[in-house]
């Protein structure tokens, strides 16, 4: 992976047009840089280079030009914007008080929709600002009641429905802490996660939608409010029309249309900048899922910058991006209520058998705005012959895409079947920081195959092996100065020794996000995928450890590998393989069981591609197994670059992997 990239770059594939990019927010916000606060380095406000530049050798005068140029409404004010710069244990806006609900409410029109509530039967259903304003006020009035304060964790297992949203702008209301899991989640996989925060709710539906089917999800709500002791009530949604059990043991529950049509007034609560707001979670590829906790101050400057300034989003924008609620870009959705925009949920399959073009179909519907998937999609769109100008997408202007690489083959499908006008802003970010490194914005152009810039704010280098920064070549994605949405801090961690070895054991100070890409000379950022273990399919992660836990579960079963590796063309391979008892083959059979325990005890996402039998896996001497050496064997990496043999159990497997990849790779580039 440290191969210079060849020269000379081609010329951009797309260019914004000049009026509409002088015309944009960033644009705007450019001009008003540089008149307040002390950005006159920016001569021209459609010059993102320089405003870039800008946004991260002056720290302080960037995230100062965010906070008042979004109006941010404190209840006290800060004392300065940067108290301490070291990485990890930097300090922002030390002094202010404020809540990201306020301003998730503030800004929406009463009578105008704020979510336009969607699924995969073609159905839709609109909330306005106002009634979106009163039941957060009816749910967080019901939280109360049942005991919940500041600080406390209220968590839901829900798909991607408005119920969700309500939830967590009514916890967030009240200084309590959110963290939710879609249900395709394992009760178990869920309560890996949610036991760790002892939390004092849970709000649940009877099921989901997806690829044709109704999925009844009712046992296993029961069945992970049985596993979190801590709770004091159950909230009951009821999304499908499934009827809940009457179970006297199942504690204190209460049916959503109770908890959400009361009349009530919203007072919310101001918190400290650094007050916890949500928990995400990791993938879990190394024991159970880290919980990373974001404060309301960073989250809100890092979504107004991105959805505001990067994705030009305002009062009168539709948003509608293709996520789970348990990948991060849920949190990124939720947050174009920031701009006041109108913000899209939805509850299905991406791509449904019955009708696979839908979301284009229900982007046209509802003057979709902002469409946003992931390459997993555009790509299978493109396979299937799917041809979305059937429908009038005239007020897409921007295709966001994110997840992972996307391919430059992909560039022209987007201009050629969606729209010649339309900007596609290929982004790369995580969870970690729940928003992106890199990305787009209206003033930038778009290479194929390519970022067309790092973030605003952003301090984006690429480390070669020695930690020296690159150009034109390889290296580790890293982050050499703070950002307010970076983690406060994982959950359990008290010394917070897992989060600085997480991040910041590599580079002392510098953040290691665990990606490769290219810095090029004309400003553009390329993602070459995971330098670790993470899976991610379709643009959610996925731990590896919950499918190792299901698989090695089976008697036939000694030991199993699943890892994601990104191929040439584009897509995204995910084998598992699995080291037989004696005696037991590999047939059909087998191969149907160990799918039907992953889809039933992880979730449909975590079944793999291909299930392959081996002899043994290699192990690091300590018994480790070597899930990063692995992937890049399959990626096509020489055996020598990979790891050093003697560090290896058994160094005859690596050979077998190695020329797994060199097989693979070479039919991918002949197909290609």
């Amino acid at each position: 992976m440290t191969t210079p990239r060849p020269e000379p770059y081609p010329e951009p594939f797309f260019t914004p047009d000049p009026k509409s990019a002088a015309h944009s927010r960033i644009a705007d916000f450019a001009r008003w840089a540089a008149r307040h606060r002390g950005a006159e380095r920016i001569q021209d406000p459609t010059d993102y280079r320089a405003l870039y530049e800008w946004s991260v050798t002056d720290l302080e005068g960037f995230w100062a030009a965010v906070w008042e140029y979004f109006d941010i409404d404190a209840t006290t004010e800060y004392e300065r914007v940067l108290a301490e710069e070291t990485m990890p244990g930097a300090r922002w806006f030390p002094g202010a008080t404020l809540n990201y609900a306020h301003h998730a409410l503030r800004n929406l029109q009463p009578d105008a929709p704020a979510i336009t509530a969607l699924d995969e039967t073609g159905a839709g259903y609109e909330i306005t600002g106002r009634e979106l304003r009163a039941r957060v006020a009816s749910v967080a009035a019901s939280l109360r009641d049942v005991g919940v304060g500041q600080g406390d964790r209220v968590v839901g297992y829900l798909p991607n429905t408005p119920h969700a949203v309500i939830a967590f702008l009514a916890t967030a209301s009240l200084g309590a802490v959110w963290s939710v899991c879609g249900q395709d989640y394992a009760p178990k996989a869920a309560a890996d996660r949610f036991a760790q925060l002892e939390p004092t709710v849970l709000i649940t539906a009877d099921g989901y939608l997806f690829n044709g089917a109704t999925h009844d999800r009712r046992a296993a709500s029961l069945e992970l409010a049985a596993a979190l002791p801590t709770l004091k009530a159950t909230v009951l949604v009821d999304h499908v029309g499934l009827a809940w059990p009457e179970d006297e043991d199942s504690g204190l529950t209460v049916p959503w249309e109770d908890a959400a049509t009361r009349v009530e007034y919203l007072t919310i609560a101001p918190v400290p900048f650094d007050h916890p707001l949500w928990i995400v979670f990791s993938s879990g590829t190394t024991g159970l899922p880290k919980g990373i906790v974001h404060g309301h101050g960073g989250v809100l400057l890092e979504h107004l910058k991105t959805l505001g300034l990067h994705t030009d989003l305002g009062t009168g924008d539709r948003l509608m991006w293709y996520t789970t609620t348990h990948w991060m870009m849920w949190n990124l959705v939720v947050s174009t209520l920031l701009t006041g925009a109108t913000t899209c949920t939805y509850d299905g399959s991406p791509v449904p058998q019955a009708r696979p073009d839908l979301l284009w179909e229900l982007a046209a519907r509802h003057k979709v705005t902002v469409f946003g998937t992931s390459p997993q999609y555009l790509l299978t769109m493109a396979k299937l012959g799917i041809e979305p100008s059937v429908h009038d997408l005239s007020a897409i202007r921007v295709v966001g895409c994110t997840g992972s690489a996307l391919p430059a083959s992909a560039y022209p499908w987007v201009r050629d079947h969606v729209g010649a006008g339309v900007q596609l802003a290929s982004t790369s970010g995580g969870t970690d920081i729940v928003s992106g490194f890199a990305g787009g914005a209206s003033t930038t152009p778009v290479w194929a195959g390519e970022l067309s810039a790092p973030s605003l704010g952003v301090s984006l280098a690429a480390y070669d092996e020695t930690g020296t920064p690159v150009l034109d070549q390889v290296g580790e994605l890293v982050v050499t100065r703070p950002m307010p949405s970076m983690p406060l801090y994982f959950w359990n961690d008290s010394d917070g020794s897992r989060y600085r070895d997480a991040y910041f054991g590599a580079y002392p100070g510098v953040w290691r996000h665990g990606d490769w890409i290219t810095l090029t000379s004309h400003g553009s950022v390329i993602v070459h995928g995971r330098s670790d273990a993470t899976l991610n399919r379709n643009g959610v992660r996925l731990g590896s450890a919950d499918i190792h836990d299901v698989v090695e579960r089976l008697p036939e079963i000694t030991e199993a590998l699943v890892i994601g590796a990104e191929e040439p063309d584009g897509r995204y391979w995910m084998p598992l393989f699995v080291v037989l008892a004696d005696g037991v083959a590999l047939d059909d059979s087998l191969r149907v069981r160990i799918r039907d325990a992953i889809r039933t005890g992880a979730s449909p996402r975590h079944v793999p591609d291909e299930i392959l039998a081996v002899r043994a896996l290699p192990h690091t001497k300590t018994g480790k197994k070597l899930e990063v050496p692995v992937k890049r064997l399959l990626q096509g990496a020489p055996a020598e670059q990979v790891l050093n043999p003697a560090a290896v159990d058994n160094p005859d497997l690596i050979a077998y992997f190695a020329r797994l990849g060199a097989e693979r790779n070479k039919r991918s580039a002949r197909d290609t």
